[in-house]
């Protein structure tokens, strides 16, 4: 199921109906406030919440810009767009490191949150925008906690103070935070102890540790698909702590999106990750904007294009198009390249989650999980092949296919399929070298999986 799937679906219809609106009478107004007050509703969206943004959309529905707009139907989904914006805060709201180093991030939550591997994907995150990177736990009640932590920290290729279960967490705090000084880390990110609830010992070792670290960010880590119950315990501990901002985890798996909606208006502090997927690569900044566009059914194509920017590797990007332009061949080598940076984007349903609605319904049909299926065994043929094989696909005749496809565990049939997508995408490429890109996009349509008609 898609993030935050049945309320796009209600928001996108009523959007649809809105904007074919040549003239908003009190009666069609007041069957969309209706509607939009439903999906609310259905995504588990705080009541308090959903009658102030309500009251505000039809406010400014009878205001001057809609009624007296030539296209009242568009103005009136502008400011549904505007009003959703504002409900999850507004803009983007970074992380605050602007201390003298080692700048302390808190992150506090409840037991199965996903604290720890929120941890290890902001020590990546951090990591990639140049910051060296220290993380500690605090956590000497679960067992494995400290483990756990010094994993994702390795994966994450950030430094990791050791701690030992028998220590107090304030002592391990101390320790941390000194070695990081002495070390000249930029960032100390402190994992502590999650409950499975809120209880007063949890509380008084939070507000203990955030009172001795001077945290100049705590993140409460809250899981996205326990919606309004999510909010409730972020509330609770907004009453102790003073949060900085919030971290939703789990969102992918968030069909309704109370939480999402709710969290800021409810605690005041606005979220400031979104988590998706296991991997570490799985965070994502949060803009409301884009958000309010993906809920709206309008898609999230500026997170898809800083998305590619991350994950292509400019330099092979490059030194194909300087072997093109050279008047060199596209072989199996490159074509398998070409895959591999396709799987690094999340895979085709991660990247299908931030296309407009139409396009979705338009891909609707192809099924994903076996595209992405499909694009692993086409990269295991690749791999059975032999270095000649793959920079000279014309030698591979009936018994070297057989070989390959022993090799791959896929049938010979798989072989041949793979090698007619080969050629049709070498034709392409000969079509680009000769500048038609209109030429070439036409081109698409049957070799890449998903993409066939």
């Amino acid at each position: 199921m898609a993030m935050l799937e049945n309320l796009s679906q209600r928001l996108a219809r009523v959007v649809k109906t809105m904007r074919g609106e040549a003239r908003l009478t009190e009666s069609n107004t007041q069957e969309m406030l209706r509607e939009i007050r439903i999906a609310l509703l259905e995504a588990d969206v705080a009541l308090p919440v959903v009658r102030d943004f309500v009251a505000r959309v039809r406010e400014k529905a009878l205001g001057q810009d809609v009624v007296g707009s030539l296209t009242p139907g568009q103005a009136l989904v502008g400011v549904v767009h505007r009003e959703l914006t504002a409900l999850m805060g507004g803009q983007n709201a970074g992380l605050d490191l602007a201390t003298q180093p080692p700048a302390v991030v808190l992150m506090a939550g409840l037991q199965g949150a996903g604290k720890t591997t929120t941890v290890g994907k902001l020590a990546r995150w951090l990591r990639e925008t140049k910051k060296k990177v220290l993380t500690v736990s605090c956590d000497v009640y679960r067992p494995a906690a400290i483990e756990q932590l010094r994993a994702v920290t390795a994966q994450a290729g950030a430094d990791f103070f050791a701690s030992t279960p028998d220590q107090k967490p304030a002592d391990i705090a101390a320790a941390a935070l000194q070695w990081a000084r002495t070390h000249y880390h930029d960032v100390l990110l402190v994992d502590t102890a999650g409950r499975l609830a809120i209880d007063d010992e949890m509380m008084r070792e939070i507000a203990a540790l955030h009172a001795q670290l001077k945290p100049i960010e705590t993140l409460f880590v809250v899981d996205a698909m326990q919606g309004q119950d999510a909010v409730n315990t972020a509330r609770a501990f907004r009453e102790t702590l003073p949060l900085t901002g919030v971290v939703l985890t789990k969102l992918d798996g968030d069909a309704r999106g109370g939480a999402a909606l709710s969290v800021k208006a409810v605690t005041g502090a606005p979220i400031k990750f979104v988590g998706v997927g296991e991997k570490l690569d799985g965070l994502e900044a949060f803009h409301p904007e884009r958000m309010a566009n993906r809920i709206l059914g309008m898609g999230d194509i500026v997170s898809l294009v800083e998305e590619a920017h991350k994950v292509v590797d400019q330099k092979t990007a490059q030194d194909l198009a300087d072997k093109l332009k050279a008047g060199n061949r596209f072989d199996l080598d490159d074509f398998a390249a070409q895959l591999g940076q396709m799987n690094r984007m999340g895979g085709l349903a991660s990247l299908l989650d931030k296309l407009p609605a139409q396009l979705q319904q338009a891909a609707a049909g192809a099924d994903m999980s076996q595209a992405e299926r499909q694009v692993r065994r086409m990269q295991a043929i690749i791999r059975s092949m032999t270095r000649a094989e793959r920079s000279k696909p014309e030698i591979i005749k009936a018994s070297r296919k057989r070989r390959i496809a022993a090799g791959a565990g896929v049938p010979v049939q798989e072989v041949n399929r793979l090698l007619s997508q080969f050629d049709q995408m070498q034709s392409m490429m000969k079509r680009m070298q000769k500048g038609g890109l209109a030429k070439m996009m036409r081109g698409m349509k049957g070799v890449l999986p998903g993409m066939r008609r």
